[in-house]
């Protein structure tokens, strides 16, 4: 079974956010999902500065599998991204919620993530596939 941290927030696509104060959140792909994925091989973020709305792909995630359109949990404006992600994609495999983070977002409205799954909500979307 996924590792799904309580204290995150969850989109139905996988994508994960972590609340970093201040209207900033870090966001991810979820342990379920690198799982299914397998071993990445490549990630094309999106640059900062980046205005985006939420639900718009904003990233790749390449795999030995697949690849992987990943998109914005929510509207505002890409203020970093993971660079560690250009030299060793890996680290989504091996610590999806922590190392493996991909960019952050400076969200334009706290509904918006109001609007999403809690990590309860997510695993039951997710029991069906494990």
């Amino acid at each position: 079974m996924s590792y799904v941290p309580s204290e995150l927030k969850f989109t139905h696509t996988h994508e994960w956010l972590r609340d970093e104060g201040d209207g900033i959140y870090t966001v991810g792909i979820s342990d379920h999902a690198q799982a299914l994925l397998g071993d990445m091989v490549f990630i094309d973020l999106p640059d900062s500065g980046v205005a985006i709305d939420g639900g718009e792909e904003c990233a790749i995630i390449e795999s030995v599998k697949a690849a992987s359109d990943i998109y914005a949990p929510c509207t505002g404006t890409i203020i970093t991204i993971n660079e560690d992600l250009d030299a060793a994609p890996e680290l989504v495999n091996n610590d999806p919620y922590g190392d493996g983070w991909l960019f952050q977002i400076r969200i334009d409205t706290e509904a918006d993530v109001d609007e999403l799954l809690d990590a309860e909500d997510y695993l039951a979307t997710i029991a069906d596939d494990e």
